[in-house]
């Protein structure tokens, strides 16, 4: 557990059980989670706490948000030295229609996208949607 700590001191962020525990949760994931997701693994522990550390986690650029076109907030880790800039950051996400997973396809880089002048792009997200090749193998 030295490891998470000292991760989350590096990003200013003070350091707490439930923290920890959020952040092993994420990283056990190989698919994006909702909050949902989280407070159902956390049963005992208070919403707003929950929340409180994903926005956190959030603004620290540990986890980042994924709109996967279902309505519903998804998170997960970012890489190691993200900075979830639109120059060098951004990837391609999958959403399964079958199982309805979300994954990060971390190797498969957003290339930079060029708006009209005037424009300022703030946000990119894009996702693929179809089957994943668990639900594929069939």
């Amino acid at each position: 557990m030295q490891g998470v700590e000292t991760f989350l001191e590096s990003k200013s962020i003070r350091v707490t059980a439930m923290r920890i525990l959020i952040y092993n949760f994420l990283s056990d994931k190989d698919v994006a989670v909702t909050l949902s997701d989280i407070e159902n693994a956390f049963d005992k522990a208070d919403r707003t706490t929950l929340y409180r550390t994903i926005k956190t986690f959030e603004d620290k650029e540990i986890v980042h948000q994924i709109d996967d076109g279902t309505g519903v907030t998804k998170y997960a880790l970012c890489e190691p030295n993200c900075h979830c800039d639109l120059e060098t950051d951004l990837h391609l996400h999958f959403h399964c229609t079958e199982c309805g997973a979300t994954i990060c396809l971390t190797d498969h880089k957003i290339p930079k996208i060029k708006v009209p002048k005037g424009f300022v792009a703030e946000h990119v997200n894009l996702v693929v949607k179809g089957t994943c090749d668990k639900c594929n193998c069939d």
